[in-house]
């Protein structure tokens, strides 16, 4: 929300940011931030508990994980965690073992967003001393388009309004929050994108069933196997889109898993109670710039990009980058040169991800769309990239994120 309160309460005191949402955008901007001295305050509308065990994105990119630990944040995490190099399609009852690590060099690192966010929360909070405020309600922007914004909360235990004085608000709420919703209609684009398909995310209490990220292609419907941990994993299940999840008891849920995972020589899926189901209708969209007087977006508040190769939260971290960048710039220098140009540098990186995502998911569902036309030309995707080295090579580049890369460098 923007601006509605008839009166406003008296400012608290004054920061140089506000941070608004704390996932892994919002708390990686606020840790580098901190270690360069430069105050913020980070407001979130869940407690801490809830944030810490959310289910969320699992793969970073290896320049994510270099970034992350190159600022000191999640070290011992990520040099335990698992990394990937290979991921699987299956197609017409075949296993297409793609080795994308020794295509391109890079890698994924398996770590799923609530261990990371649980991390970041403790570096931020309990060891660097980090202003956190949990559970905060009606949380409402004021003057972004000035040089004195500031951002008005209620405190959860007390009812009081509070209201912090700013230079900058960084909103990093994710798509249903209130910082998106600021923009002006008239000063910001949103492109949109709907697949026309829905994904019915399932979390299953079972080990993963492969050592690799597995994409079914099949006519009855997209399906993939991810690993979120020893006794996690993923799944997804192609579905009309507004399905609703009580349409997919266990039963059903595991009969059409076999089915569109199945593959000659494929190791059986190992079954679990499953914790998850929810339906995702496929979309992406990009909102055009990302900033707008001191309101800077970022991760899903300014883009989001459907699950489709776990893009989401390394845009995220891409953006908290090079805000943080920005932001330390005009605190150390009072120049306006990195912010000014954030929401251009950003958006290069952000429609290279768009781009591949689109392309990905026509070759994923193509084969099930009822589209003689879709079907064939997904089946001429596949082939090629099982064939040719440069398709091969370009894929890989783009999955693992290394074609971009060096936006960030």
């Amino acid at each position: 929300m923007i601006d509605s309160s008839p009166t406003l309460p008296l400012p608290d005191h004054h920061v140089p940011v506000v941070v608004i949402g704390a996932g892994p955008a919002g708390l990686t901007l606020a840790n580098i931030l901190r270690a360069a001295r430069v105050d913020c305050v980070v407001l979130e509308a869940e407690s801490r508990e809830f944030i810490e065990q959310r289910p969320r994105a699992g793969f970073l990119e290896e320049w994510a994980m270099r970034a992350l630990k190159g600022h000191g944040l999640a070290r011992d995490l990520l040099e335990r965690a698992p990394t990937q190099s290979v991921c699987e399609f299956r197609v017409d009852g075949e296993r297409h073992r793609f080795p994308y690590t020794e295509i391109s060099g890079h890698r994924h690192v398996v770590c799923p967003q609530p261990l990371l966010v649980t991390e970041l929360v403790r570096e931020y909070a309990d060891v660097r001393g980090g202003d956190i405020r949990f559970r905060v309600r009606d949380v409402e922007l004021h003057g972004i388009d000035t040089e004195q914004p500031s951002v008005s909360y209620t405190d959860p235990e007390t009812g009081t309004r509070h209201r912090i004085c700013c230079d900058a608000v960084a909103g990093c709420d994710g798509a249903r929050g209130v910082t998106r919703a600021a923009l002006p209609a008239d000063r910001a684009q949103v492109a949109r994108l709907d697949y026309g398909v829905g994904w019915l995310a399932l979390l299953a209490e079972a080990p993963p069933s492969s050592d690799s990220v597995v994409f079914g292609v099949h006519p009855r419907g997209f399906a993939a196997h991810m690993a979120r941990g020893p006794q996690v994993t993923r799944y997804y299940l192609q579905c009309p889109p507004g399905d609703d999840p009580a349409n997919w008891p266990d039963e059903r849920v595991w009969a059409e898993l076999r089915t569109r995972l199945s593959a000659a020589g494929a190791a059986p899926l190992t079954e679990g109670p499953l914790i998850e189901k929810r339906v995702l209708d496929l979309h992406n969209y990009v909102v055009q710039p990302m900033t707008y007087g001191r309101l800077f977006l970022a991760g899903d508040a300014a883009h989001l990009v459907a699950p489709i190769a776990a893009k989401g939260m390394n845009l995220a971290l891409h953006d908290a980058l090079l805000l943080a960048d920005a932001l330390i710039e005009y605190h150390r220098t009072g120049g306006w040169d990195g912010l000014d140009s954030y929401s251009a540098a950003a958006l290069r990186r952000v429609w290279e991800y768009q781009e591949f995502s689109e392309w990905f998911a026509e070759l994923l569902h193509g084969p099930s769309s009822g589209d003689a036309f879709r079907a064939g030309n997904a089946t001429a995707r596949l082939r090629r990239l099982f064939r040719s080295p440069a398709a091969a090579g370009a894929f890989a580049e783009s999955y693992i994120g290394s074609a971009a890369a060096g936006n960030q460098q």
